[in-house]
């Protein structure tokens, strides 16, 4: 009995999102615009959303017909300073009592900055130079993931990118989440093979993330080792048959999970070190975090190996007496070639960029929720030993 047991430190959660799930809940956004008393939708969506995801360009066409809205479309790419700025001014001439956000992580990070700066009448460079400040939200913001990724519906976190400075800002703080998240599959089925690769080994990586990070805590494990079974089998199918609605379900229902997770606890390194790629690169934040995510599992294996025998546990993996948390990791390495994941160095980078990368890797936040820190030379080797694959 005892080797079962082990102590539970102090932990605080607060997860205010009302959460609607399934297939064709999206229609009910109508209902639940009345529900917050809202008569002016401020509507923030992917550029030229209604060309590449019908169920989305239906439920455009809907929402217009039943209420007020200001329709708002954010440009391509991860959300920049300048796509914040842009939403800022808008929301705020607009005068809308509402925040609706449709789309991918990026348009739902850049609807919470964007509210938030509107409230305190400020630009986000302007918030970013001085004390951060929180106030509970004077709108509502609602939330509909068109991808199964981020879970930034759920989270009270945004990442914004400075192209400039070659960095990306993350802001975080429970006011800045959504009231009310409705999860749809159905405005899923239209991201293309790459998409679903991309974002769904990102929802993996933070619900192993916030399993093994120092600050995790049980509530977030058990939400964490469910979306971890939920997803292992739902990526690939998803991936290899875009209209398989059980995987995209799954998918839907986990990578939200997954969002939980990471809220609960928080990312780890392997967020750090994506988010140094991306930050040079600008490339797609879940195409980062797979780049590395073997490499940075493979050392937290040395750190917490029980903790990813459980996960390897959740995956369905059959136990090989190995004990070393490697079930896992061979696991996600095969994950990534049934994606026909792309590797580091064909997105040009060198030995000579390890240096810069390590550097703007341990200067990130998340990689100091690591569970035992982590060195400059152990940041070089992951970079290292990612940058020497040539193919999955």
């Amino acid at each position: 009995m005892d080797n079962l047991l082990a102590p539970i430190g102090a932990f605080n959660n607060q997860l205010p999102v009302k959460i609607r799930f399934g297939e064709g809940i999206s229609d009910t956004l109508p209902e639940v615009i009345k529900e917050v008393d809202s008569k002016k939708v401020f509507l923030m969506v992917d550029e030229g959303i209604e060309k590449f995801n019908p169920a989305a360009a239906a439920l455009i066409k809907k929402l217009q017909g039943a209420c007020d809205v200001t329709l708002f479309e954010k440009p391509a790419g991860e959300p920049t300073i300048q796509m914040v700025e842009d939403a800022i001014a808008a929301l705020k001439k607009a005068g809308c009592d509402s925040v609706v956000a449709l789309g991918g992580g990026s348009v739902i990070d850049t609807a919470k900055a964007a509210r938030l700066c509107a409230q305190l009448n400020c630009t986000f460079r302007e918030f970013q130079s001085k004390a951060p400040v929180y106030p509970t939200p004077t709108i509502p913001l609602i939330a509909l993931p068109t991808s199964a990724g981020t879970g930034s519906e759920v989270s009270g976190g945004s990442v914004i990118s400075d192209p400039e400075a070659g960095r990306k800002a993350g802001i975080a703080n429970g006011n800045l989440r959504a009231q009310v998240a409705l999860v749809d599959p159905v405005l899923t089925y239209s991201m293309p093979p790459s998409m679903t690769a991309n974002t769904g080994i990102d929802a993996l990586a933070q619900a192993i993330a916030g399993i093994i990070a120092k600050c995790s805590t049980p509530i977030g494990d058990a939400i964490g080792y469910e979306a971890v079974r939920m997803m292992t089998p739902a990526i690939v199918a998803a991936y290899k048959d875009g209209n398989d609605k059980v995987a995209r379900a799954n998918m839907a229902a986990g990578s939200m999970m997954a969002g939980l997770t990471m809220n609960i606890s928080d990312c780890t390194a392997e967020h750090s070190l994506g988010q140094a790629i991306g930050g040079l690169k600008h490339v797609p934040h879940g195409l980062t975090i797979g780049l590395v995510l073997v490499e940075t599992l493979t050392r937290e294996a040395r750190v917490v190996p029980e903790k990813l025998e459980r996960v390897a546990d959740a995956m369905g993996i059959p136990q090989d007496g190995t004990k070393d948390g490697s079930r896992c990791i061979k696991k996600v390495r095969q994950i990534l070639a049934e994606l026909n994941f792309p590797v580091l160095s064909s997105l040009g980078f060198t030995a000579g960029d390890l240096d810069e990368l390590a550097d703007i890797a341990l200067k990130d936040f998340f990689i100091t929720q690591a569970p035992k820190p982590w060195s400059k030379q152990e940041v070089l080797e992951a970079f290292s030993n990612a940058l020497e694959l040539t193919s999955r």
